[in-house]
């Protein structure tokens, strides 16, 4: 592929990006900034074979997080096994104890599940996160995709990517699935959230309506939707976009104004199917993650088909002797973090902020995790006319209705920091489409 034919439309593309409104906003400390979502036109390819054996993988990790996301909420099998240390699952801020003995439609807990991974040098696949709670992301290719499939469409005719156009489709039928009886809503908490701009596309893409909490009221003990005349009408299905300390001020946090009274009570008796599950945060813990591999082998009988990170529990005294040795080699990953933040590289602490850290980790062990630096592979860009490169992970999109489905795209984010291995947007990354080539 000539990668001129691509970004010689760059600017174009970026420019109706923004007006179509993709963009990151970042609300913190009372202050709301929004900032443009650069798009690098230099599509990540991944061949299919490649693809197939991700698939595989993703599908096997995912099944695994669910079914310890069932366990720890029922039988807690893992932990009486000692697969788990109890402390380790309960001290976590993502287990909900108002969770526990609640069965979600269908027995799914994660419905949408965001896989960040990055590839080595060498071509080996790492996972870096599960994130099960709102992964957000996958309408960001899906636009771009689109835009971009209409400034060269000569492009796609010769090299047929798998379209990507199927993951609205493949959506649309996860929360069917789970629906128990009424319309399908995306619950959203207003333009000024970080990812409105996907909540109002994948409601467009879907059919689904798009509501705020003022929108919506249980009554009777079913949930309804309030339409511009009034009108009530039942929803069985919410996919929320608002964090489990928002979702219902009856239950969770009482000042919250953008979630549902009661909606917990509700989906508690079944009359309501919620996406992601409230309580998924248990199994998300940059510390869980610790070990997905092990769930894999007690649950599934199988060995993990795609690596974790070498990656050591301070928790643990033999991992925290190895983390106190070694510590200028690692990155260090606060566990209640995310976006990029609470993220800490041994080497580029000064010898004050180094001790003040090691004394941190050895009071609160529980709070950090501490993984080898992986030299991922660096993906080209354009910038400034001339190709350069940079890092670069993968999220991975897998939706769990009857069967688990990978989508056959996702979201590439890279840094726009030569020096910076967080591609995270909330620190200022871009990102690119993701194809995957067709057999």
């Amino acid at each position: 592929m000539d990668n001129r034919e691509l970004f010689k439309n760059s600017d174009s593309v970026n420019e109706l990006l923004a007006r179509y409104g993709v963009k990151f906003g970042i609300y913190k400390d009372h202050v709301f900034h929004e900032q443009l979502f650069p798009f690098d036109m230099i599509p990540r390819i991944i061949p299919a074979d490649e693809f197939a054996y991700l698939e595989k993988g993703l599908k096997q990790r995912v099944m695994a997080l669910n079914l310890f996301i069932k366990d720890i909420y029922h039988e807690k099998k893992i932990i009486r096994d000692g697969v788990v240390p109890e402390e380790f699952v309960f001290s976590g801020s993502g287990y909900l104890a108002c969770c526990d003995q609640i069965m979600p439609q269908k027995e799914i807990y994660s419905h949408i599940s965001g896989i960040d991974l990055v590839q080595a040098k060498d071509g080996t696949w790492y996972v870096l996160e599960d994130n099960l709670r709102i992964p957000s992301g996958a309408s960001y290719p899906m636009i771009a995709r689109d835009l971009c499939r209409k400034c060269e469409p000569q492009i796609f005719r010769d090299i047929h990517p798998e379209d990507n156009r199927n993951y609205a489709k493949y959506l649309r039928e996860t929360m069917d699935y789970v629906n128990t009886g009424g319309h399908t809503v995306i619950l959203t908490p207003g333009r000024y959230n970080a990812a409105y701009f996907e909540h109002s596309y994948l409601a467009e893409q879907t059919g689904a309506h798009l509501a705020n909490g003022h929108e919506l009221i249980v009554e009777n003990d079913h949930l309804y939707f309030i339409d511009y005349s009034g009108k009530k009408e039942r929803v069985g299905a919410v996919y929320r976009r608002i964090s489990d300390d928002f979702l219902d001020p009856m239950t969770f946090r009482e000042n919250s104004l953008i979630g549902i009274p009661h909606i917990f009570d509700i989906y508690r008796k079944g009359n309501v199917a919620i996406l992601n599950a409230p309580g998924n945060g248990v199994a998300d813990d940059k510390g869980i993650y610790y070990f997905v591999p092990q769930m894999i082998r007690y649950y599934l009988g199988e060995e993990a088909i795609l690596n974790n990170a070498p990656t050591y529990l301070p928790y643990y005294k033999n991992d925290m002797k190895y983390v106190l040795e070694h510590f200028d080699d690692l990155v260090l990953k606060d566990v209640a973090e995310a976006g990029g933040y609470g993220v800490v590289f041994g080497y580029k602490l000064s010898k004050q902020e180094k001790e003040d850290f090691l004394r941190m980790l050895k009071e609160e062990p529980r709070r950090f995790i501490a993984q080898e630096v992986i030299d991922f592979l660096d993906i080209n860009i354009m910038e400034k006319g001339e190709l350069v490169p940079r890092k670069a992970d993968l999220r991975a999109f897998v939706l769990m209705g009857k069967e688990p489905v990978v989508w056959k795209s996702g979201l590439t984010r890279f840094s726009r920091n030569p020096d910076s291995f967080i591609v995270n947007s909330s620190q200022g990354g871009g990102f690119k489409d993701t194809w995957v080539l067709s057999q």
